[in-house]
């Protein structure tokens, strides 16, 4: 597969219209159908339904557009380290964050170095562990914070100086409210918005004594931002950790799990991984950060 054709595709799949994508892309339109064609015959497979006003993607489509995207900011993020220029520090950093205020320490790194480095640029990708863990092993990000019970053993890494604390976010017109923390006995009583991520985190089926199925889970959630919509619109509580969200003046409230449990925090990257050298000055400057936070 060429990036070239990559690229068209992209733009169809997006436009829903080869014409009008032809033109974006200036090329004539007969040219890019038989871009698609060939394309669909090198993969043996169908990408797009074609319409008389809308093409949109098939199944292999769509798994192919994701993967597309994937493979061009790969590709992207290695022509842009070719171009920095030896006597300057300059250059892309991506970094996958899961939710957590511990990001703002790395958030001062970041502002310490571009201070220094104005021409280094950030690319941010939110996401729970397991998006972190994807992009990391593909190589589209070049570090990634975890939160919590993750499996690190194929990273190097840098555990924070701080962690955040497991509770739940409720209206205030909860019944659980009027408690200053929350049990196990408590949240088997309730309607439970659970990140996907939690589903999975043995140190919380320890923390309830039972197991997850006895829960009532009415949705689970990849970011805590739709969560907070659902928590206003009184469908349950969400199992998340603290200072995510501000409930100052608002009609939510945030309490504690007890026995509390903390999420621990950790920086990563790719085990030999060859760093850029605006990444090698990030890791260096988060070091030092954490370093001084410590003494």
């Amino acid at each position: 597969m060429e990036l070239r054709v990559l690229r068209y595709f992209i733009e169809v799949a997006r436009g829903q219209n080869i014409t009008a994508a032809a033109e974006r892309l200036h090329v004539t339109q007969p040219t890019l159908s038989k871009q698609l064609m060939d394309l669909e015959a090198e993969l043996g497979k169908k990408l797009f339904i074609r319409g008389k006003r809308k093409t949109v993607l098939t199944d292999d489509g769509m798994f192919l557009y994701r993967r597309a995207q994937e493979i061009l900011d790969l590709a992207d993020k290695t022509e842009a380290a070719f171009k920095t220029e030896k006597e300057v520090i300059t250059g892309d950093i991506s970094i996958g964050c899961g939710e957590s205020d511990g990001m703002n320490l790395v958030i001062a790194s970041m502002k310490a170095l571009i201070a220094q480095y104005p021409q280094i640029r950030f690319h941010l990708y939110s996401g729970n562990d397991r998006d972190v863990s994807e992009r990391l092993d593909n190589g589209l990000v070049d570090f990634g914070l975890f939160v919590g019970n993750t499996d690190l053993s194929k990273y190097d890494y840098l555990q924070l100086p701080v962690s955040d604390t497991w509770g739940l976010l409720m209206r205030k017109d909860c019944p659980l409210a009027q408690f200053p923390f929350v049990t196990p006995a408590d949240i088997a009583k309730i309607s439970l918005l659970c990140s996907r991520q939690t589903l999975y985190a043995n140190e919380f089926s320890g923390w309830l004594g039972y197991d997850f199925s006895k829960l009532k889970i009415v949705s689970t959630y990849n970011l805590v931002n739709n969560a907070v919509l659902m928590v206003k619109a009184g469908m349950g509580c969400a199992l998340t950790i603290d200072k995510l969200v501000n409930t100052s003046d608002t009609e939510l409230i945030f309490r504690p799990l007890e026995p509390k449990i903390k999420a621990n925090l950790f920086f990563a990257w790719k085990k030999y991984q060859i760093f850029s050298k605006a990444s090698k000055k990030l890791l260096d400057f988060f070091y030092e950060a954490v370093e001084r936070m410590h003494k």
